[in-house]
């Protein structure tokens, strides 16, 4: 659910995965393993700063991101 709404809220503005990653410290492949792991509150505030979005809509179960 978070990658998923990562990667909508990334296309959206047009970022990829690995700009993400990349840009926030992360190491390459973290984000597709939210999904099955949480991430810590720094890094989940991190993506969410970069795309521009709150970190509820990232661990909403929503299908649109505002």
């Amino acid at each position: 659910m978070v990658y998923d709404n990562i990667c909508k809220a990334a296309k959206k503005s047009g970022l990829s995965i690995n700009f993400i990653e990349s840009e926030t410290g992360l190491s390459i492949g973290s984000l597709c393993k939210w999904n099955k792991v949480s991430p810590t509150a720094k890094s989940l505030k991190r993506v969410a700063k970069l795309l521009g979005v709150t970190v509820d809509s990232l661990l909403e179960d929503s299908k649109e991101i505002q």
